[in-house]
Order: structure tokens, then C-alpha cells, then sequence
């Protein structure tokens, strides 16, 4: 017996097939039609078989059959679906655009319209011009005597720079004769007119601050305030110190 039924034995695992050396006769003289081959294929089998027996005549069969194939997932259903809401919220997004945009054409005071407004008119509340602090018209060191008029108009002849009641933006500039006349809106509502500037350092839509000076008045002209709440020029406020102050 070679080593391939050694190392069998010594596994101790079930074998098929060996194969069994065996040493040549010195017989010389061997008939014709004596086959060797038949004792050896016995002596095989015997091997084979006493080895089957010592460990228990395990057999083992390797399963050669194809492994079932995995399962499929219906991804394309799935994906299909999903495509099928897409499409779905897409199609609902744009009939309510479409049923917004037809009712604010031919139903400006619908119950939606007036339900989407409310939410745009949320935040545009805005203070009324009592609320405003407002600040002096020329700088601290400036030696401008400022007066008011029974109707409410601020008027003073300096040179120096000039500046707004408080902040704004420049809705308008005019000028006559050299003479500049330069309208701020502080809000919707409230906003102030002054004439008799020699120059305009702002531009018509840019913003103002009530600590920045505007404009310059070079002295030779009276300049004039005026502060209107719509078309109603306001005179409720009184001189603080060169500083208008609302009268309470």
C-alpha cells in the first residue's frame, strides 16, 4: 500500500480509490492469457473497503448541482412607484399654482388670497412718526440760531453741514436757481422736505443716516425743515436745545 492510503488512515476520512504497488513476479513463465490486472482491481477494492469500515463507512457526496439562484428583488417596481409619486406631487404642486394664479386674476378678495395676504402683511407693520426720535438738523459746534414757525417749519441761515430730522431714504432732488431741495421719506407716511441747500451729497434712493450729514448750506441762503405726516405738515413738537422733540 503507497502513501496515499497512509495519509487516508491517518485523516480517518473515507476513501474511493487507492492505489496498490505491486512488486512483479519472478515467474518467467507466464501463459498467454493470464491477466495481472483482475487480482489487482480485487486487492484495491479490499483496500478501499477495510478502510471505509474503520471509520465508520462514512460517505460523504459532494453536491455538484448548481446552487439555487437568489431571489430577485423587484427594484423596477419600486422605482416605478417612487417615479409615480414624483410625478403625482409635481402634477398637484402645479394645479394649486395654477388655481392661486387664476383666482388672484379674477378674484383678488377670495378667502385664499386673503389667507396667503395675511401672511405678507405680517411684518410690514412700521412706527408712526410720534414713535421716531428725531435729531437736530446741524452739527453740535455749528453756531446756527434755529427757529420754528407757528406751522411747524425749522429755519436757520449757517454755514455747515446739514442733517436729517432722522433716518431715511432720498425719494427726491430738485434744484432751482442753484438752490437744492431735497425731499426724505422716513417712512410710508412720515417724511421731511428741505430747501435751500447750496449742495446734495446723497443721491435720489440711496438711505441717510440721522448722523450724517446730506447736504451743505454756504451760509448766503435760509434753509428751511418741514415735516409732513402724508400731505398734513406736522407742527406738534417743540426746540430742546437745538434738537425738535414730539410734544407729549
Amino acid at each position: 500500500m503507497n502513501q496515499e492510503l497512509d495519509y487516508a488512515e491517518m485523516l480517518e476520512i473515507p476513501v474511493s480509490t487507492v492505489n496498490v504497488v505491486k512488486k512483479k513476479s519472478l515467474n518467467l513463465f507466464k501463459r498467454k492469457g493470464d491477466k495481472e490486472q483482475q487480482p489487482q482491481d480485487d486487492l484495491k477494492d479490499l483496500v478501499v473497503d477495510s478502510v471505509n469500515e474503520r471509520v465508520g463507512a462514512y460517505v460523504y457526496a459532494e453536491d455538484l448541482s448548481d446552487p439555487p439562484a437568489p431571489e430577485k428583488k423587484a427594484f423596477g417596481k419600486i422605482k416605478d412607484k417612487g417615479n409615480a409619486i414624483i410625478i403625482g406631487e409635481i402634477v398637484a404642486v402645479c394645479v394649486i399654482a395654477v388655481a392661486i394664479f387664476i383666482t388672484n386674476l379674477f378674484m383678488p378678495t377670495s378667502l385664499i388670497n386673503t389667507f396667503i395676504g395675511s401672511f405678507s402683511k405680517a411684518d410690514t407693520t412700521e412706527p408712526t412718526y410720534s414713535e421716531l426720535k428725531l435729531s437736530p438738523v446741524v452739527g453740535e459746534n455749528s453756531d446756527a440760531e434755529i427757529t420754528v414757525s407757528s406751522s411747524g417749519v425749522l429755519s436757520f441761515t449757517a454755514k455747515g453741514a446739514v442733517y436729517p430730522v432722522c433716518d431715511g431714504v432720498v425719494s427726491s432732488i430738485s434744484e432751482t436757481d442753484g438752490l437744492y431741495t431735497v425731499e426724505i421719506a422716513h417712512t410710508s407716511s412720515f417724511s421731511s422736505v428741505i430747501t435751500g441747500l447750496s449742495s446734495v451729497y446723497s443721491a435720489k434712493g440711496t438711505k441717510v443716516a440721522a448722523n450724517i450729514p446730506f447736504a451743505y448750506s454756504d451760509g448766503e441762503n435760509e434753509v428751511k425743515v418741514s415735516m409732513y405726516d402724508g400731505e398734513t405738515l406736522l407742527n406738534c413738537y417743540t426746540l430742546a436745545d437745538e434738537v425738535p422733540v414730539w410734544n407729549s
